[in-house]
């Protein structure tokens, strides 16, 4: 009994990483156990790429035999006079191979590595497939392995494709987060609007009303004064009555202290419209588009808002600010992101003398002396390429080596919680590079202090 059923080229198959054996090429072969073998030896001849026969009596399966193994045993002396006119049963018998027996259903990437788990004399034989109706097929061991190579290279193909969804999901997350950032920035910014908007009512116009009428009270007491010395004058003996107002009120006193007493209103009143004015000039939140501004207005803004921050509410010790300005000229800039830059760096150099262990040793190491007190340094310098250098240093406790590098990371803080939200560096880094096309470093050494540096252009090209 003899049936041969034709396979496809494996080259032409369209395999996934899913694929099992029964969409292989496979050899459906049978061969009566009791026909001589040397039928089979034609068999072979006639079909060069059969790589092997299925045994059968009586229609159930009692063994396989490979082309390899066939000739090689029947090459040997005696072996095809021996054979050749007995059923190949007998062949099979005397042989006593080992067949990998494979269910159909079996992913080709198992069945490679079952059939790879073979003795070595036995590696290349065909692999039998059993179907799921319990018949048997043949597989050509070169076929799996050629399947076997088609599926690693779609496994590489497919990795790579992950790996790209993974780069753009990673890419899209950081926009995310980037996007994150500025919608708080703008959040933040746009709260110290209405801070601003509510100072300039409640605060500034009863300030106008009083610092304008202060005028015309020192005018009317200037009066009223030269009206009583003039008094004085004319009738320097005034009746008893009089004489005791004036001792009680000690007239000579207020007549030289109450004009002080005006003036030192009149300074006050000079000072909290100057602080509206800072705050007016840090935000710049009508100021969306570049301008031209005086940087050194903006720091100076800053430190006016920051002024009661520079003292320590516990140990009453002052930070001491030493502005080296250099000649700078009108930058083109978005003066409110500046001024944010200018405000995140100057309280985080803050916080830091603050935060220091011992603040006995605080030291700031310059060029021409050794400042034993807590410090923070602005220098400001135009380079020849145009570009406006704002250094910031404080004389801190520094940053360790081991935080620098995520320093700029959005949510990173080794503040306590809700004391910072690790976004003010990330934001200044945003505004100083994205925005003002320029640099934010730093430079930090433990127990010496820190310093950032911030390099913009004069002006931004469009």
């Amino acid at each position: 009994m003899l049936a041969i059923h034709s396979i496809t080229n494996a080259n032409n198959l369209n395999l996934r990483l899913e694929s099992t054996l029964q969409e292989l090429p496979l050899w459906s072969v049978y061969f009566d156990a009791d026909s001589p073998a040397n039928d089979l030896n034609k068999l072979f001849k006639q079909e060069p790429l059969l790589p092997g026969i299925i045994l059968v009596k009586n229609h159930n399966y009692v063994g396989m035999i490979s082309r390899q193994r066939f000739f090689e045993h029947m090459s040997r002396p005696y072996s095809f006079p021996l054979f050749s006119k007995r059923p190949v049963i007998n062949l099979i018998n005397f042989l006593q191979s080992d067949v990998c027996v494979i269910s159909e259903d079996t992913l080709i990437i198992e069945a490679n590595k079952v059939a790879l788990q073979r003795e070595p004399q036995f590696v290349y034989e065909p692999i039998l497939i059993k179907t799921q109706l319990g018949s048997y097929k043949l597989l050509d061991f070169h076929h799996l392995l050629l399947a076997h190579s088609q599926i690693h290279i779609l496994t590489l193909a497919q990795l790579e494709q992950v790996e790209e969804q993974s780069r753009i999901a990673k890419r899209g997350f950081r926009n995310l987060k980037n996007n994150y950032t500025r919608l708080m920035q703008n959040e933040k910014m746009a709260a110290l609007g209405q801070l601003v908007a509510g100072i300039a009512h409640e605060i500034n116009n009863p300030v106008n009303f009083i610092a304008g009428n202060l005028v015309y009270a020192i005018n009317y007491t200037k009066d009223l004064l030269e009206l009583v010395s003039l008094y004085q004058y004319h009738y320097p003996a005034p009746v008893a009555e009089i004489k005791a107002a004036i001792a009680e009120i000690e007239l000579e006193f207020l007549t030289t202290d109450f004009l002080n007493l005006l003036n030192s209103m009149k300074f006050g009143t000079e000072r909290i419209q100057e602080i509206v004015l800072s705050l007016r000039n840090f935000s710049r939140l009508d100021e969306s588009e570049k301008k031209i501004v005086d940087i050194h207005e903006g720091i100076d803004s800053t430190l006016i808002i920051l002024q009661s921050r520079l003292i320590n509410q516990q140990t009453g010790q002052k930070i001491t600010v030493d502005k080296q300005y250099g000649n700078i000229p009108p930058v083109e800039c978005y003066a409110g992101l500046i001024n944010q830059v200018f405000m995140n760096i100057l309280s985080n150099a803050i916080d830091a003398i603050f935060e220091s262990d011992d603040e006995s040793k605080l030291s700031f190491e310059s060029a021409s002396s050794t400042l034993k007190l807590p410090l923070i340094r602005i220098q400001t310098e135009v380079t020849d390429n145009q570009q406006v250098v704002i250094r910031i240093a404080d004389n801190g406790m520094g940053i360790p080596k081991d935080i620098q590098k995520r320093l700029f990371d959005p949510f990173f803080t080794t503040k306590p919680v809700g004391k910072g939200t690790g976004l003010g560096l990330s934001i200044s880094y945003q505004i100083v590079v994205e925005k003002h096309c320029g640099q934010l470093q730093f430079i930090s050494n433990v127990k010496e202090g820190t310093e950032f540096i911030i390099t913009i252009p004069i002006q931004i090209n469009s």
